[in-house]
Protein backbone atom coordinates (compact mmCIF):
# COMPACT_ATOMS: atom_id res chain seq x y z
CA UNK A 1 0.00 0.00 0.00
CA UNK A 2 1.64 3.30 -0.88
CA UNK A 3 2.13 6.02 1.56
CA UNK A 4 -0.12 8.38 0.59
CA UNK A 5 -3.23 5.44 0.68
CA UNK A 6 -2.64 4.98 4.12
CA UNK A 7 -2.46 8.50 5.45
CA UNK A 8 -6.11 9.71 3.49
CA UNK A 9 -8.37 9.91 6.60
CA UNK A 10 -9.55 13.98 6.04
CA UNK A 11 -11.89 13.54 8.91
CA UNK A 12 -9.42 11.65 11.42
CA UNK A 13 -12.14 9.12 11.72
CA UNK A 14 -10.40 6.14 13.92
CA UNK A 15 -10.21 3.40 12.44
CA UNK A 16 -10.09 0.20 15.13
CA UNK A 17 -11.72 -3.57 14.87
CA UNK A 18 -12.11 -5.52 17.55
CA UNK A 19 -12.79 -9.47 17.28
CA UNK A 20 -16.76 -9.64 17.50
CA UNK A 21 -16.89 -6.60 14.39
CA UNK A 22 -17.11 -7.42 10.88
CA UNK A 23 -13.78 -5.71 8.49
CA UNK A 24 -15.01 -3.85 5.97
CA UNK A 25 -13.03 -7.35 3.86
CA UNK A 26 -16.09 -9.06 4.77
CA UNK A 27 -18.83 -7.19 3.46
CA UNK A 28 -19.83 -9.19 0.16
CA UNK A 29 -18.51 -7.80 -3.17
CA UNK A 30 -21.83 -6.77 -4.43
CA UNK A 31 -22.13 -4.24 -2.11
CA UNK A 32 -18.45 -3.26 -2.57
CA UNK A 33 -19.03 -2.87 -6.25
CA UNK A 34 -21.38 -0.19 -5.60
CA UNK A 35 -19.55 1.97 -3.23
CA UNK A 36 -16.94 2.05 -5.82
CA UNK A 37 -19.33 3.56 -8.21
CA UNK A 38 -21.12 6.22 -5.58
CA UNK A 39 -17.26 7.36 -4.31
CA UNK A 40 -15.70 7.63 -8.21
CA UNK A 41 -17.46 11.04 -8.83
CA UNK A 42 -16.61 12.68 -5.57
CA UNK A 43 -13.27 11.55 -5.44
CA UNK A 44 -12.61 12.89 -8.93
CA UNK A 45 -13.76 16.02 -7.71
CA UNK A 46 -12.26 16.08 -4.78
CA UNK A 47 -8.69 15.53 -6.33
CA UNK A 48 -9.51 18.25 -9.22
CA UNK A 49 -10.81 20.90 -6.70
CA UNK A 50 -7.33 20.51 -5.26
CA UNK A 51 -8.65 18.69 -2.01
CA UNK A 52 -6.27 16.04 -2.31
CA UNK A 53 -2.54 15.90 -3.89
CA UNK A 54 -2.79 12.20 -5.02
CA UNK A 55 -0.68 10.21 -7.79
CA UNK A 56 -2.79 10.16 -11.05
CA UNK A 57 -3.59 6.45 -10.66
CA UNK A 58 -4.49 6.77 -6.67
CA UNK A 59 -8.57 7.37 -9.23
CA UNK A 60 -8.25 3.69 -9.72
CA UNK A 61 -8.42 2.60 -6.63
CA UNK A 62 -12.09 2.92 -6.46
CA UNK A 63 -12.48 0.70 -8.93
CA UNK A 64 -10.76 -2.15 -6.69
CA UNK A 65 -13.80 -3.63 -4.27
CA UNK A 66 -11.24 -4.28 -1.77
CA UNK A 67 -8.90 -1.11 -1.56
CA UNK A 68 -11.78 1.35 -1.75
CA UNK A 69 -12.91 -0.15 1.34
CA UNK A 70 -9.68 -0.58 2.68
CA UNK A 71 -9.12 3.01 2.44
CA UNK A 72 -12.48 4.73 1.74
CA UNK A 73 -14.94 3.38 3.91
CA UNK A 74 -14.19 5.25 6.90
CA UNK A 75 -14.23 8.46 5.61
CA UNK A 76 -17.49 7.68 3.59
CA UNK A 77 -19.33 10.09 6.10
CA UNK A 78 -17.08 12.55 5.41
CA UNK A 79 -17.26 12.39 1.85
CA UNK A 80 -20.85 12.10 2.14
CA UNK A 81 -21.40 15.50 3.87
CA UNK A 82 -18.71 17.09 1.26
CA UNK A 83 -21.22 16.46 -1.66
CA UNK A 84 -24.08 17.47 0.14
CA UNK A 85 -22.44 21.10 0.53
CA UNK A 86 -21.50 21.54 -2.46
CA UNK A 87 -17.66 20.72 -2.38
CA UNK A 88 -17.38 19.00 -5.53
CA UNK A 89 -19.59 20.91 -7.84
CA UNK A 90 -18.37 22.36 -11.12
CA UNK A 91 -14.45 20.72 -10.63
CA UNK A 92 -12.67 22.18 -13.11
CA UNK A 93 -11.03 20.09 -16.46
CA UNK A 94 -7.52 20.33 -15.05
CA UNK A 95 -6.24 19.83 -11.82
CA UNK A 96 -3.71 22.31 -10.84
CA UNK A 97 0.05 20.85 -10.44
CA UNK A 98 2.23 20.78 -7.82
CA UNK A 99 5.30 23.24 -7.23
CA UNK A 100 7.17 24.32 -4.42
CA UNK A 101 9.50 27.22 -4.47
CA UNK A 102 9.59 29.90 -7.14
CA UNK A 103 8.32 28.48 -10.25
CA UNK A 104 10.15 28.63 -13.35
CA UNK A 105 8.89 28.61 -17.18
CA UNK A 106 10.41 25.85 -19.84
CA UNK A 107 10.07 23.58 -22.10
CA UNK A 108 10.46 20.06 -22.03
CA UNK A 109 10.39 16.84 -23.35
CA UNK A 110 7.62 13.86 -22.45
CA UNK A 111 9.72 10.51 -23.47
CA UNK A 112 6.33 7.93 -22.45
CA UNK A 113 3.97 10.31 -24.21
CA UNK A 114 5.88 11.32 -27.21
CA UNK A 115 5.07 14.96 -26.80
CA UNK A 116 6.95 18.38 -25.88
CA UNK A 117 5.25 21.16 -23.29
CA UNK A 118 6.05 24.52 -22.75
CA UNK A 119 4.71 25.48 -19.38
CA UNK A 120 4.59 28.69 -17.64
CA UNK A 121 5.93 29.50 -14.64
CA UNK A 122 2.72 29.33 -12.16
CA UNK A 123 3.27 25.55 -13.82
CA UNK A 124 0.48 25.18 -16.29
CA UNK A 125 1.13 23.65 -19.80
CA UNK A 126 0.38 26.45 -22.17
CA UNK A 127 1.96 24.62 -25.45
CA UNK A 128 2.49 20.97 -26.60
CA UNK A 129 3.06 19.22 -29.52
CA UNK A 130 2.62 15.68 -30.21
CA UNK A 131 3.76 12.41 -32.38
CA UNK A 132 7.16 12.65 -31.38
CA UNK A 133 7.81 8.62 -29.88
CA UNK A 134 10.58 8.94 -27.16
CA UNK A 135 11.80 12.63 -27.17
CA UNK A 136 14.68 13.00 -25.36
CA UNK A 137 16.53 16.17 -26.12
CA UNK A 138 15.58 19.76 -26.47
CA UNK A 139 16.04 23.40 -26.99
CA UNK A 140 14.72 26.33 -27.01
CA UNK A 141 16.24 28.24 -29.82
CA UNK A 142 17.01 32.02 -29.89
CA UNK A 143 14.88 32.69 -32.81
CA UNK A 144 11.66 30.99 -30.51
CA UNK A 145 11.69 27.97 -32.18
CA UNK A 146 11.84 24.43 -30.34
CA UNK A 147 14.45 21.98 -31.79
CA UNK A 148 13.89 18.57 -29.94
CA UNK A 149 14.43 14.31 -31.21
CA UNK A 150 11.73 12.33 -32.65
CA UNK A 151 12.64 8.73 -32.05
CA UNK A 152 14.16 8.19 -35.17
CA UNK A 153 14.70 11.98 -36.26
CA UNK A 154 15.31 15.47 -35.15
CA UNK A 155 12.83 18.22 -36.13
CA UNK A 156 12.95 22.16 -35.38
CA UNK A 157 9.02 23.57 -35.67
CA UNK A 158 8.03 27.41 -34.99
CA UNK A 159 5.80 28.35 -32.00
CA UNK A 160 3.04 28.11 -34.25
CA UNK A 161 3.96 24.25 -35.18
CA UNK A 162 5.52 24.53 -38.58
CA UNK A 163 7.90 22.01 -39.55
CA UNK A 164 11.44 24.48 -40.51
CA UNK A 165 14.02 21.62 -40.04
CA UNK A 166 13.10 17.79 -40.20
CA UNK A 167 15.94 14.98 -40.28
CA UNK A 168 15.04 11.08 -40.29
CA UNK A 169 17.04 8.23 -39.44
CA UNK A 170 16.84 4.21 -39.53
CA UNK A 171 19.21 4.39 -36.15
CA UNK A 172 17.64 5.38 -33.05
CA UNK A 173 18.26 8.89 -31.89
CA UNK A 174 17.96 10.61 -28.75
CA UNK A 175 20.54 13.51 -28.69
CA UNK A 176 20.59 16.71 -30.59
CA UNK A 177 22.20 20.31 -30.74
CA UNK A 178 21.99 23.85 -33.01
CA UNK A 179 25.80 25.04 -33.55
CA UNK A 180 26.98 28.38 -33.52
CA UNK A 181 27.26 28.38 -37.42
CA UNK A 182 23.57 27.24 -38.06
CA UNK A 183 24.48 23.48 -38.04
CA UNK A 184 22.71 20.69 -36.39
CA UNK A 185 24.74 18.08 -33.87
CA UNK A 186 23.13 14.57 -34.20
CA UNK A 187 23.82 11.66 -32.24
CA UNK A 188 22.62 8.34 -33.70
CA UNK A 189 22.20 5.73 -30.80
CA UNK A 190 21.71 2.23 -33.04
CA UNK A 191 24.71 3.27 -35.46
CA UNK A 192 27.02 5.29 -33.26
CA UNK A 193 27.36 7.74 -35.47
CA UNK A 194 28.08 11.24 -34.57
CA UNK A 195 26.80 14.17 -37.44
CA UNK A 196 26.40 17.44 -38.10
CA UNK A 197 23.96 18.56 -40.54
CA UNK A 198 23.56 21.94 -42.69
CA UNK A 199 20.48 24.07 -42.65
CA UNK A 200 19.02 21.58 -45.87
CA UNK A 201 19.63 18.36 -43.92
CA UNK A 202 22.56 17.22 -45.46
CA UNK A 203 25.17 15.46 -43.20
CA UNK A 204 28.51 17.64 -43.55
CA UNK A 205 30.61 15.79 -41.14
CA UNK A 206 29.97 12.16 -39.90
CA UNK A 207 31.84 10.32 -36.84
CA UNK A 208 31.56 7.04 -36.30
CA UNK A 209 31.95 5.43 -33.00
CA UNK A 210 31.01 2.09 -34.20
CA UNK A 211 31.89 -0.33 -37.49
CA UNK A 212 29.91 0.64 -40.13
CA UNK A 213 27.24 -1.86 -40.15
CA UNK A 214 27.04 -2.52 -36.19
CA UNK A 215 24.36 -1.98 -34.16
CA UNK A 216 25.06 -0.52 -30.58
CA UNK A 217 21.57 -1.39 -29.71
CA UNK A 218 18.80 0.75 -27.93
CA UNK A 219 21.29 1.79 -24.76
CA UNK A 220 24.11 2.46 -26.94
CA UNK A 221 24.03 6.11 -26.65
CA UNK A 222 21.58 8.14 -24.58
CA UNK A 223 22.78 12.24 -24.26
CA UNK A 224 25.46 13.96 -26.29
CA UNK A 225 27.04 17.10 -27.02
CA UNK A 226 29.47 18.60 -29.32
CA UNK A 227 32.36 21.00 -27.30
CA UNK A 228 33.89 24.56 -28.47
CA UNK A 229 37.40 22.42 -28.91
CA UNK A 230 35.66 20.13 -31.09
CA UNK A 231 35.26 17.50 -28.99
CA UNK A 232 32.42 14.84 -28.18
CA UNK A 233 30.81 14.50 -24.99
CA UNK A 234 28.96 11.30 -25.08
CA UNK A 235 26.86 9.37 -22.42
CA UNK A 236 27.00 5.66 -23.26
CA UNK A 237 24.29 4.62 -21.53
CA UNK A 238 24.64 0.91 -21.76
CA UNK A 239 28.11 0.82 -21.06
CA UNK A 240 28.01 3.03 -18.07
CA UNK A 241 30.42 5.44 -18.82
CA UNK A 242 30.53 9.05 -20.24
CA UNK A 243 33.04 9.01 -22.99
CA UNK A 244 35.24 12.20 -24.68
CA UNK A 245 36.23 12.10 -28.14
CA UNK A 246 38.08 14.10 -30.49
CA UNK A 247 36.95 15.84 -33.18
CA UNK A 248 38.01 12.34 -35.64
CA UNK A 249 36.26 10.13 -32.82
CA UNK A 250 39.17 8.94 -30.85
CA UNK A 251 38.66 8.17 -27.04
CA UNK A 252 40.54 10.93 -25.24
CA UNK A 253 39.01 10.38 -21.75
CA UNK A 254 36.45 8.15 -19.68
CA UNK A 255 34.31 8.52 -16.58
CA UNK A 256 32.78 5.90 -15.27
CA UNK A 257 28.98 6.10 -14.40
CA UNK A 258 27.43 2.97 -12.97
CA UNK A 259 23.56 2.85 -12.87
CA UNK A 260 24.01 4.43 -16.73
CA UNK A 261 24.45 7.97 -17.81
CA UNK A 262 21.95 10.23 -19.72
CA UNK A 263 22.73 13.31 -19.93
CA UNK A 264 26.74 15.07 -19.32
CA UNK A 265 27.57 18.29 -19.31
CA UNK A 266 30.81 20.33 -19.89
CA UNK A 267 30.76 23.11 -17.53
CA UNK A 268 32.99 26.74 -18.43
CA UNK A 269 35.06 25.47 -15.05
CA UNK A 270 35.91 22.46 -16.94
CA UNK A 271 34.17 20.26 -14.80
CA UNK A 272 31.48 17.91 -15.92
CA UNK A 273 27.73 17.70 -14.79
CA UNK A 274 26.74 13.33 -14.99
CA UNK A 275 22.98 12.27 -14.54
CA UNK A 276 22.73 8.92 -14.07
CA UNK A 277 19.53 6.58 -14.36
CA UNK A 278 18.16 3.68 -11.96
CA UNK A 279 20.44 1.07 -12.42
CA UNK A 280 22.20 -0.32 -10.16
CA UNK A 281 24.80 2.86 -8.11
CA UNK A 282 22.54 5.24 -9.94
CA UNK A 283 19.76 7.20 -9.57
CA UNK A 284 21.93 10.40 -8.78
CA UNK A 285 24.01 13.53 -10.11
CA UNK A 286 27.65 14.30 -9.98
CA UNK A 287 30.12 16.66 -10.98
CA UNK A 288 33.59 15.43 -11.64
CA UNK A 289 36.63 17.85 -12.40
CA UNK A 290 39.83 17.49 -14.58
CA UNK A 291 41.64 15.06 -12.46
CA UNK A 292 38.69 12.82 -11.91
CA UNK A 293 37.39 13.78 -8.53
CA UNK A 294 34.04 14.14 -7.50
CA UNK A 295 33.54 17.18 -6.50
CA UNK A 296 29.60 17.41 -6.02
CA UNK A 297 27.06 14.89 -5.63
CA UNK A 298 23.44 14.17 -5.12
CA UNK A 299 22.04 10.89 -4.40
CA UNK A 300 18.92 9.48 -3.63
CA UNK A 301 17.88 10.13 0.12
CA UNK A 302 20.03 13.39 -0.05
CA UNK A 303 17.08 15.07 -0.50
CA UNK A 304 14.37 14.40 2.42
CA UNK A 305 11.19 13.28 1.57
CA UNK A 306 12.46 13.27 -2.13
CA UNK A 307 12.96 10.61 -4.03
CA UNK A 308 15.59 9.89 -7.11
CA UNK A 309 14.90 7.69 -9.98
CA UNK A 310 15.85 7.76 -13.12
CA UNK A 311 17.79 10.99 -13.43
CA UNK A 312 17.70 12.19 -17.04
CA UNK A 313 18.03 15.92 -18.30
CA UNK A 314 19.80 18.70 -16.38
CA UNK A 315 20.77 22.26 -16.17
CA UNK A 316 23.13 23.98 -14.54
CA UNK A 317 22.09 27.59 -13.66
CA UNK A 318 23.95 30.61 -13.42
CA UNK A 319 23.63 31.13 -9.57
CA UNK A 320 24.81 27.55 -9.19
CA UNK A 321 21.29 25.77 -9.05
CA UNK A 322 21.50 22.30 -10.73
CA UNK A 323 17.88 21.55 -12.45
CA UNK A 324 17.32 17.43 -12.95
CA UNK A 325 14.54 15.94 -14.56
CA UNK A 326 13.59 12.94 -12.35
CA UNK A 327 12.36 10.63 -15.54
CA UNK A 328 9.75 8.16 -13.84
CA UNK A 329 9.37 5.33 -15.87
CA UNK A 330 10.16 1.94 -15.04
CA UNK A 331 6.81 1.59 -12.94
CA UNK A 332 7.87 4.60 -10.90
CA UNK A 333 5.16 7.26 -12.08
CA UNK A 334 3.61 9.49 -9.35
CA UNK A 335 6.25 8.75 -6.96
CA UNK A 336 8.33 11.45 -7.36
CA UNK A 337 8.45 14.98 -8.41
CA UNK A 338 9.31 15.44 -12.26
CA UNK A 339 11.96 18.09 -11.91
CA UNK A 340 13.34 19.11 -8.86
CA UNK A 341 15.79 22.35 -8.34
CA UNK A 342 18.79 22.41 -5.92
CA UNK A 343 21.44 24.61 -4.65
CA UNK A 344 25.00 23.69 -4.08
CA UNK A 345 24.58 23.05 -0.82
CA UNK A 346 21.57 20.74 -1.63
CA UNK A 347 18.74 22.40 -0.58
CA UNK A 348 15.33 22.11 -2.40
CA UNK A 349 14.18 25.37 -3.77
CA UNK A 350 11.84 24.14 -6.44
CA UNK A 351 10.14 21.38 -6.99
CA UNK A 352 7.09 20.77 -10.12
CA UNK A 353 4.54 17.66 -10.32
CA UNK A 354 1.96 17.20 -12.97
CA UNK A 355 0.49 13.54 -13.04
CA UNK A 356 -2.36 14.36 -14.91
CA UNK A 357 -0.86 15.95 -18.03
CA UNK A 358 2.46 15.18 -18.21
CA UNK A 359 4.13 11.43 -17.72
CA UNK A 360 8.17 11.35 -17.76
CA UNK A 361 10.17 14.55 -18.53
CA UNK A 362 13.35 13.45 -20.32
CA UNK A 363 14.59 16.50 -20.81
CA UNK A 364 14.13 20.35 -19.72
CA UNK A 365 15.51 23.72 -20.48
CA UNK A 366 14.49 26.92 -18.37
CA UNK A 367 12.98 29.78 -20.35
CA UNK A 368 14.08 32.25 -17.52
CA UNK A 369 17.44 31.93 -18.13
CA UNK A 370 19.09 34.27 -20.64
CA UNK A 371 21.84 33.42 -23.05
CA UNK A 372 22.16 31.97 -26.44
CA UNK A 373 21.65 28.47 -26.65
CA UNK A 374 23.61 28.01 -29.97
CA UNK A 375 26.79 29.29 -28.47
CA UNK A 376 26.93 27.54 -25.04
CA UNK A 377 25.31 30.13 -22.75
CA UNK A 378 22.86 27.71 -21.12
CA UNK A 379 24.11 24.76 -19.70
CA UNK A 380 21.77 22.34 -20.94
Amino acid sequence: MQPWARGFNPLGIEKTHDNNQASPLDIPQKTTVSLCACLTKPLEGLAERGGLHLPSDALSIVHNPMNALRWFLPNLAGLMILTANGVFAQAPARAAPIQSGQGHPFVCTDYTQGKVFIVSKEGRVVWEYDGVTNCNDIWALPNGNLLFDTGHGVREVTRDKKVVFDYESTSEIYACQRLANGNTFVGECNSGRLLELDPAGKIVKEVRLLPEGSNGGHAYLRNARRLDNGHYLVAHYGLQVVREYDARGRLVREIPAAGGPHSAIRLPNGNTLISCADGKGGSRVFEIDPADRIVWEVRNGDLPGISLKFMAGLQRLPNGNSVMANWLGHNQFGRAPHLIEVTPDKNVVWTFSDFKTIRTISSVQLLDVPGDATRGDILH
